[in-house]
């Protein structure tokens, strides 16, 4: 009579050991996403700017850092900055690197030559692994919404240093630049608009500036706001 009252116990036991086990994965699971990171690096000598790096942590805090052989005048050393990327991005950033295996692997393009659009690097790090891929073109989906993703970032960080210089130096150039940044919104070729929004809002709110022009601020303003 005393075995189905062990057998219990043995079942409850095991059922507590599998329990705490999986708690232990799960804590080790999100400690190492804690201290995960993606890093984006571009080289094209034919585009400005010419080498670019960003570098996205799990918690969403971002790094970026341009370099440029022709500077602005009051700009003595490579650009950078530091920002907080959207909860979506960040999301679409991870997932789509667990989708590429974390980066483990050859995703280059080499069925035939394609159109130079400089030399990319994509790196993962976390407390247990860190994979590096270097390409120019992938046919890998996740690669390449990764790789749209920090360009689509970095031409509007780059929109938002140009803008900041016409603001100061030349307001009649404002509206060039405005209608280029919306036709490059229109092209899907920006990404986290409202890493800006604060140079957008300046241009709008100061009346010194030409009216089209603030409307176009006005524009991607509404636009940032619904990303």
């Amino acid at each position: 009579m005393k075995w189905p009252g062990l057998f219990i116990f043995q079942l409850a036991f095991a059922a507590l050991l599998m329990f705490s086990t999986g708690q232990l994965l799960a804590q080790n699971s999100d400690q190492i996403f804690a201290a995960s990171s993606i890093t984006f690096e571009r080289a094209w000598e034919a585009y400005t700017p010419q080498q670019v790096t960003i570098t996205v942590s799990a918690d969403g805090h971002a790094k970026y850092v341009s370099h440029s052989a022709a500077k602005p005048p009051d700009e003595a050393d490579d650009y950078q900055t530091e920002f907080t990327v959207s909860t979506s991005c960040r999301n679409k950033l991870f997932s789509n690197t667990r989708e590429a295996n974390y980066f483990d692997g050859d995703f280059t393009f080499k069925k035939h030559a394609v159109a130079g659009t400089g030399k990319k690097t994509l790196a993962y790090a976390d407390s247990a692994r860190h994979f590096k891929t270097a390409y120019d073109y992938s046919e890998n989906k996740a690669i390449m919404e990764i790789t749209s993703i920090f360009q689509g970032i970095s031409n509007t960080v780059e929109y938002g240093r140009k803008l900041q210089f016409k603001h100061r130096f030349d307001k009649l150039g404002l509206e060039d630049e405005l209608k280029g940044m919306e036709s490059a919104a229109e092209s899907h070729n920006l990404a986290q608009l409202q890493l800006i929004a604060p140079t957008l809002e300046s241009i709008l709110e100061d009346a010194s500036v030409l009216n089209i022009a603030r409307q176009r601020a006005k524009r991607l303003l509404a636009k940032a706001s619904s990303e």
